[in-house]
C-alpha cells in the first residue's frame, strides 16, 4: 500500500521539522487494560519504532523524545529498573535497524547516574548510527530542561546578557536547532521541564491518545494541524507558508483518532 494522500501532502510541506514529543500513558494504558505498569512501557517502546520509522517520511528531520526526566528517579525502583532495562534492549535490538534506515541516535541529558550496562549501550548505538543522515533521533534520559540550561549558563560565563543568550543559544540548539512542534500524549496539558529553551516559539499540540497508542496517523494529524497555523515569532506576517503558525505557544486539544 502507498503512502496516504495526507502523507505525501505534509512531506511536501515540511522542510525538514525538528518535532518533539512528551511519550506520556503508558502506565494509565497498562492499568485501563488490567495490565502491570511495564506493559504500557513496553507498549510504549513499540509505539517509538512506529513513529521513528515513519517520522522522515513526512518530512521530520529530528525527533526528539522524552524518556525519562530528572523527576523520575522518584518513581519506585522496579518501575526504574524495568524502564532502563527496555531502554537497553530496545538500543541493543534496534540499533542496526536504524542505521540501515538511516537514523542518527543521540542521548542527550545527565549520563553521571545511567547504570553501566545502559550508558555501554548507548555510547556503542551513538557509534554505530553517527553516519545517518535521514532521521536525528534524540532520546532524553535523566533530562531536565532547568538544569540543562544552568549548565549551558555555566559553561558560558560571558559578560553581557546579550552575549550570554548567544552563548546559551548555540550550546542549546546546535545538534536539533530549535523545536518547531511540541507534541504530548496522554492528555496532560504542561512541558513538564522538557526543551524549555527551545521550545520558546515551538507549536504545541496536546492529545488524549495515550503514548502506546500513537502512531503515524496520530502523527499525521499532528503535523496537519502544524501546518495550518501560521507562525510569526513576534512579527507582523509570516511568508513563508512551508513553516508558519499562529505565534509562540498557540496550543491546540485533540481528541484521539477513532479507529473504529
Amino acid at each position: 500500500m502507498g503512502q496516504s494522500i495526507s502523507s505525501r501532502s505534509i512531506r511536501q510541506a515540511n522542510t525538514g521539522l525538528h518535532v518533539a514529543i512528551i511519550m506520556d500513558g503508558n502506565g494509565r494504558w497498562a492499568t485501563r487494560q488490567g495490565l502491570p505498569r511495564v506493559a504500557g512501557h513496553r507498549a510504549g517502546v513499540a509505539a517509538l519504532k512506529r513513529v521513528v520509522e515513519h517520522a522522515p517520511d513526512v518530512g521530520v528531520r529530528a525527533l526528539s523524545v522524552y524518556a525519562f526526566s530528572c523527576d523520575n528517579w522518584s518513581r519506585p525502583a522496579p518501575e526504574v529498573q524495568s524502564l532502563f532495562w527496555l531502554m537497553r534492549a530496545f538500543l541493543r535490538l534496534e540499533t542496526a535497524r536504524m542505521r540501515q534506515k538511516g537514523v542518527r541516535v543521540q542521548v542527550f541529558g545527565r549520563r553521571d547516574r545511567l547504570p553501566a550496562a545502559v550508558l555501554r549501550e548507548v555510547d556503542r548505538s551513538e557509534f554505530v548510527t553517527a553516519p545517518g543522515r535521514r532521521l536525528l533521533l534524540r532520546v532524553g534520559v535523566d533530562y531536565s530542561a532547568r538544569e540543562a540550561i544552568a549548565r549551558a549558563a555555566v559553561r558560558s560565563a560571558y559578560p553581557s546578557a546579550e552575549s550570554a543568550r548567544d552563548a546559551l543559544e548555540h550550546d542549546l540548539t546546535r545538534e536539533a536547532g530549535e523545536v518547531d512542534l511540541l507534541i504530548r500524549t496522554g492528555g496532560e496539558k504542561r512541558l513538564s521541564d522538557f526543551l524549555l529553551w527551545e521550545s520558546a516559539y515551538a507549536e504545541l499540540y496536546f492529545t488524549d491518545c495515550m503514548w502506546p497508542d500513537f502512531g503515524p496517523a496520530e502523527l499525521d494529524v499532528a503535523l496537519e494541524e502544524f501546518h495550518r497555523r501560521e507562525r510569526r515569532f513576534g512579527g507582523i506576517v509570516a511568508f513563508n507558508r512551508s513553516y508558519v503558525s499562529n505565534g509562540p505557544a498557540h496550543i491546540v486539544q485533540h481528541e484521539p483518532i477513532n479507529r473504529t
